[in-house]
Order: C-alpha cells, then structure tokens, then sequence
C-alpha cells in the first residue's frame, strides 16, 4: 500500500459527489422567478454552486430586495425538496470513497448545502457509515470561508498539510488555499476547468474515475 499523503480528504457535495448541478441551478431560476427577480442565466445559477443558501441566492438575484430574501430562500427550497429523489451519486463514487476507506483515510464531507439537506442524503443505505465527519454552511460559515475546513481539522487534529479538500467550483479551492490545504478540482460539476488555474490545485479531474486513479496514487 502507498504510504497516504493525506490524512483527511473533504469532499464538496454537489456537483462533487452528488449529480446535481443542473437540479440547482434550474431550482435557483425558478425561485428568482417565484419573488419577481429578473431570472438569472443558467451559467450565473451554476456558478453560486457551493455557497451557503443566501449568500449563493443574493448573488443569483442582486436585483431581488434583500427583505425577501426569506421568501427567495423558500422558494428554492419548495423546488428542490419537490426533486431531490431524481438526484444521485455520480457513477464510481461509491468505489471511490470504498477505497479511500479501505486506504485508511478520514473522509469528510465540506458543503454549502444545509445540514437537514446533508443528513437526508448521508442516512440512506449506501451512505451509512462512510464519512468520518461532516460540516454544512449553515452551522459553520458559508465558502470561501476556511471555517469548515478548520472545525474538521480540529476534530480529527488533523494538520492543514495533511488534508485534501476536492470540489466543482473556485469557491472549494479557494477555501482550501484560505485554511492552508491543498486541493483537487473536477471539472464535471459546476465551474468549467479554465477557471482553476489560478487557485493551483494539485490536479483537475474530468472524470471521477481520473479522480479515483489520481487519489489512489497521490493521497
């Protein structure tokens, strides 16, 4: 076995893990349209990807009054509870974390969702058991904000050089750089490839079978 790099790798959920870029960006549209806000393209609704719930909708929806910001948010909300059941893992991922387990590292997962959206997901079957730790923007702090990451860190006394922070978009990487982590990007989710030059991650999956292959060697 490959000595492990990284003691902690932290996952983004979606767009991540979970296929449901798409879904969110289309329920972020529709919520703008539900308050009177002028729809934002698809493009800007995937970008907020990975923020926590309000500050991803007032990005989405500058034009939208900030006191209906509530009812933006529960609109959102309407349209994606009224969905989630079409979403899944992507294809390998189970694999994936099987192995990274099996390697003996501590798997968390890092996220913009809200906690009720993650343990909905996390208390099924399949996903039972396989992640060590979790945070959520809504108990900690929304990304770029490294306050996920360090609350893990000091969970688990896990040194920043010892964790890999993996995600979809800039928000990810960039709030690994802020806690003094590195990073992998995938270029399946939400943000396109171009845009992760600058923040220098340690590799650009395109696939997550390119991620399982990279981690298994390098992690």
């Amino acid at each position: 076995m490959t000595r492990r790099r990284f003691d902690l790798i932290a996952f983004d959920w979606d767009g991540t893990l979970f296929d449901s870029t798409a879904i969110i960006a289309r329920c972020i549209q529709a919520a703008v349209r539900d308050v009177g806000g002028q729809e934002p393209t698809y493009e800007a609704a995937s970008y907020v990807i990975g923020m926590g719930l309000m500050q991803a909708l007032a990005h989405a929806a500058p034009d939208v009054p900030q006191d209906r910001y509530p009812l933006l948010a529960d609109r959102y909300r309407h349209h994606y509870f009224a969905i989630q059941h079409e979403i899944s893992l992507f294809d390998g991922v189970l694999p994936l974390l099987a192995d990274l387990k099996a390697r003996g590292h501590l798997l968390a997962v890092a996220t913009g969702k809200s906690r009720r959206g993650l343990n909905e997901v996390l208390s099924t079957v399949a996903l039972a058991g396989v992640f060590d730790g979790s945070r959520t923007a809504d108990q900690t702090a929304g990304k770029p904000d490294p306050l996920m990451l360090r609350e893990l860190m000091a969970e688990f006394d896990v040194l920043p050089e010892r964790v890999l922070m993996i995600g979809d978009t800039t928000h990810d990487l960039q709030m690994a750089r802020n806690a003094g982590c590195a990073s992998v990007a995938v270029s399946y989710g939400a943000h396109e490839r171009e845009v992760f030059d600058a923040l220098q991650p340690r590799f650009v999956a395109h696939s997550v079978r390119q991620l399982h292959d990279w981690l298994l060697v390098n992690a």
